[in-house]
């Protein structure tokens, strides 16, 4: 039999375990209503309509995001609204959007912050003041002066003995452009706060960075962790004529970066995107000239940095890698200085046009 002394924790552990079913249940609940709510939002048929299914969905969800729990619950079956986490596991944006008649679209956003010193969650609401005929913000915003965007990841930045967000998102703008967007999201007590001075490229400093593209092209812009920065499409337009037109601008099959350096983003241009899996051997198939014949063969899956040594000894092309940037930067030009210095032994006078090496000296007839 159990003694009192074992019987105590005994039912304090199935009391907690009932607290947490009840709550389990409760959010299950709710997650139904909210999916049946969100389907009715999605195939409402006009503007009018879209505005009163998204008030009841938007009202019944802002009530059980006040609910403990709510802030680790996945919502896992609201497939049209983003549940995204920050890494540190403090800041929780939970975001979607409904497309109007006119194909624009209108944003909606709640920021669930963990408050570590008052021990509990504070929930506040992004509200979407956009137009996209008015210039892009560049100051600092409060929560009602929001630009309105779709987020889809967070990385955390240091800053002092205070966390600020970067936060990575997706606006579709008109029927012909679209935008990818790089921001800072902040909390000056539990008020949320848009932009801070941290982008430097070229130009000057900025408080958040807009791209916009045609909305025929894709456009990407992610995080690699691994190398600590922001890798995304260098946009041109389609042609010369057109700059300054974004609905015509595309990327151009180059990169561009900015890398995380004494808590700022600093632009690099023209960098090199790196496959996440590496394996060491990869099959390629080739044609067998001897047997006419189409062959799997292993190859080793290595890259390799392309010094072009030409015919005529010229500067070598010094690809500049991830790993160059972030553990010496000076190596690469060091490198390039050293070879650019050393002096080629062969005549170019003497080289053949047609086989790009050295031609071969003629025999004296005795």
């Amino acid at each position: 039999m159990l003694s009192m002394k074992n019987v105590i924790p005994f039912l304090i552990i199935l009391i907690s375990f009932s607290a947490a079913a009840v709550e389990d249940s409760t959010f299950v609940n709710r997650e139904k209503k909210l999916s049946v709510l969100l389907d009715s939002l999605r195939s409402a048929k006009d503007d009018l309509q879209k505005e009163e299914k998204n008030l009841e969905f938007k009202t019944y969800l802002y009530e059980t995001l006040q609910l403990e729990g709510a802030f680790s619950y996945p919502f896992s079956n609201l497939k049209t609204v983003g549940f995204i986490d920050s890494p540190d596991r403090q800041l929780r944006i939970i975001n979607w959007n409904i497309e109007l008649d006119d194909q624009t679209q209108k944003y909606y956003c709640f920021l669930m912050h963990l408050d570590e010193k008052k021990k509990n969650v504070e929930l506040s609401e992004l509200i979407d003041n956009s137009d996209p005929f008015n210039p892009r913000p560049t100051e600092i915003l409060e929560a009602n002066q929001w630009y309105g965007a779709l987020y889809y990841k967070i990385i955390p930045v240091d800053k002092g003995s205070k966390t600020v967000y970067t936060v990575l998102g997706w606006d579709g703008n008109t029927a012909s452009s679209n935008i990818k967007l790089i921001d800072v999201l902040y909390f000056t007590g539990n008020t949320p706060k848009l932009g801070s001075p941290i982008f430097k490229n070229s130009e000057g400093t900025f408080k958040r960075m807009f791209y916009e593209h045609s909305e025929k092209a894709t456009m990407s812009l992610k995080y690699e962790e691994q190398y600590k920065r922001i890798i995304f499409d260098h946009l041109m337009p389609e042609s010369p004529n057109l700059k300054g037109f974004y609905s015509f601008y595309v990327p151009d099959l180059s990169l561009d970066a900015f890398v995380l350096s004494s808590n700022k983003w600093i632009f690099k241009e023209d960098v090199i995107g790196i496959n996440k899996e590496n394996k060491e051997e990869t099959d390629v198939y080739v044609l067998n000239s001897k047997t006419n014949t189409v062959e799997k063969k292993g190859v080793k899956n290595k890259w390799e940095n392309p010094e072009d040594n030409g015919p005529a000894g010229g500067i070598p092309h010094v690809a500049v890698t991830p790993e160059d940037d972030l553990q010496n930067p000076e190596a690469q030009k060091e490198k390039l200085d050293t070879k650019a210095t050393k002096k080629d032994k062969r005549d170019p006078s003497n080289m053949s046009s047609v086989t790009g090496g050295m031609k071969k000296k003629k025999r004296r007839k005795s």
